[in-house]
This record gives structure tokens, C-alpha cells and sequence, in this order.
């Protein structure tokens, strides 16, 4: 669907309003996918100009690219849409090397990067020993952002999400969990990991944020009513800890989701203005630096 096409928002979003995660997509033979395995989904053209077009229609103002799993750890694509925008309003989130050189980081810092992606499938089963082989990686990630200054961001299915709880309670620097953690809804805001979730972000030290992004991959459609109930626990443990995504382009999802009917879904979630602006500006603003 086209952005012209698109339903005008629910609500009008206020000044400064940021887009905590979104994606950029460049023509393939100029930005090659990673081939280390088999890509989930065959991603869109999807330019920055198009993106912008809908970001203006939503009335946002403030954007975090990060890197999409199907450029593996070629940030190319991104840092180059990243080169294009104002450094005032823009920031991002990489996938890189445990070992990556200390100058890469630093230039990927003064081009706004301010965090690290630590991405599983979605959709990934059950996987015995799956968290512990992590450990290596996120605990020298870790080591890392906390001198830049950046944070993780974790993807990663509910079961997974769970196992790494106790990993996430040791971390140094700030983290964030996209997708409400994976949870499905349907399952409800007293399922196990869930009810851990909200435990960490209510008893935790404050570094735990959470993204209000791809609710069309945890919740039932066409509504995604069931992601209410999970979303207003989340706001009720820790609302000046949780940000919010449009996720875009939805990839395998495109033709099931509008852009504006999951931002409306926040008009839902969050009824009351200053809850919203929490999540959509000053939120991100103490976790992006902006």
C-alpha cells in the first residue's frame, strides 16, 4: 500500500516523536545480501525516500534505523541512508562483529549508531544450549557498548527471550527487547516469561527498555487485540522504559499490515496523551541521546 493511500492516523503524534526501529532496503546488486544462510524473507526495494514519505504522514520526527537480519553484518545499506539524514534526528543500531575494530565503531558512532543488534529468528523452535552458546558474544558486546555508550538490542523468540533473562539481568550497559519480547498474545500476560519480563522491568535497575514494535509477529490478526492486555502490563511496570517501532517494511507481512493501523494501536494501548508522549518522545530521547 502506498503511504497516499494510507488511512490518515488515529491520533496526531507529538513534536519530536521518534521511530525507534525501522528498516532500509537498496537495490540488491548494489547491496548484496548476506549469504551465511538462507534469507527468512525476499526483502522489498524499500529507499529512504519512501519511508520518510510515511514517517511525514505519521508525523514523526526522529529515527532509528537498524540493520535488517538480511544484510547479516554489511551495514552499507544503512550507514549510507544514515549519511543522508540530519545528525541531530537520526541514530542506529548495528550488527556487528564481537571483534569488530575499535575505529569502525567509532566512526559508526559519529554517524549516530548507538547500539548493537543481538537478532534471532523470530520464529526459531526451541533450541537446547541455543542461549548459552550466546553467552561469548553478548557478554563481549556488552563489555563494549558500555565503554561507547551504546546498548544491545535483543530480537529473539519468547522462549529464548526467557532463557536470557538472568543474562540481561547482568548486563552493564542498557538493553532493549523488541516485539514486547516475543510473547504471543495469545498466551495471554500471565504466561511464565511474560510475568518474568514484567518482573525484571518492575524490580530491575532501570537499564531493561521495551519496543512496542511488530505486533503483527506476536499478536493475532486482523486486529491484534490480544497485544492490548500484554501492552497496557508493560506500560504498568515501566512506563518511562518503553519506546515504540513502526517496524517498516513489514517484509513478509506487507500485504497483512498497514503502517498507520499499528500506530493507531497505540491511541489504544495508551489512551492518555503524556503516555504517549512518553513513549514516543521522551523515552527514546533518554535512551538515543537525542
Amino acid at each position: 500500500m502506498h503511504h497516499t493511500e494510507e488511512p490518515p492516523p488515529a491520533f496526531r503524534a507529538p513534536p519530536l516523536s521518534c521511530d525507534a526501529h525501522f528498516h532500509v532496503f537498496g537495490p540488491a546488486d548494489r547491496y548484496p545480501y548476506a549469504s551465511a544462510e538462507p534469507l527468512r524473507y525476499a526483502p522489498p526495494e524499500a529507499p529512504l525516500e519512501d519511508y520518510l514519505q510515511l514517517a511525514k504522514h505519521l508525523g514523526i520526527e526522529r529515527f532509528v534505523f537498524v540493520q535488517p537480519s538480511a544484510y547479516g553484518r554489511d551495514n552499507a545499506c544503512m550507514l549510507d541512508a544514515m549519511r543522508q539524514m540530519d545528525r541531530a534526528v537520526c541514530r542506529g543500531i548495528v550488527d556487528v562483529d564481537e571483534d569488530a575494530p575499535d575505529s569502525l565503531l567509532a566512526e559508526m558512532h559519529a554517524l549516530g549508531v548507538r547500539g548493537v543488534r543481538i537478532n534471532v529468528s523470530p520464529v526459531k523452535p526451541v533450541t537446547p544450549g541455543l542461549a548459552e552458546s550466546m553467552l561469548p558474544r553478548i557478554q563481549r558486546m556488552d563489555a563494549r557498548c558500555a565503554e561507547l555508550g551504546w546498548h544491545l538490542d535483543f530480537l529473539a523468540p519468547g522462549w529464548l527471550t526467557e532463557e536470557l533473562l538472568p543474562t540481561f539481568a547482568r548486563l552493564r550497559c542498557e538493553f532493549s527487547i523488541a516485539h514486547m519480547g516475543m510473547f504471543k498474545a495469545a498466551e495471554g500476560p500471565t504466561q511464565r516469561g511474560f510475568v518474568k519480563l514484567l518482573d525484571m522491568l518492575r524490580h530491575g535497575d532501570g537499564r531493561a527498555w521495551v519496543k512496542f514494535t511488530g505486533t503483527y509477529r506476536m499478536a493475532t490478526p486482523p486486529s491484534y487485540a490480544d497485544a492490548l492486555p500484554m501492552a497496557r502490563a508493560i506500560l504498568e511496570a515501566a512506563p518511562d522504559r518503553v519506546i515504540w517501532g513502526s517496524d517498516y517494511p513489514h517484509l513478509s507481512f506487507a500485504h497483512l499490515v498497514g503502517s498507520v493501523q499499528l500506530f493507531n494501536l497505540l491511541a489504544d494501548w495508551a489512551p492518555e496523551e503524556a503516555t504517549r508522549r512518553k513513549i514516543l518522545v521522551e523515552n527514546p530521547a533518554r535512551l538515543f541521546g537525542f
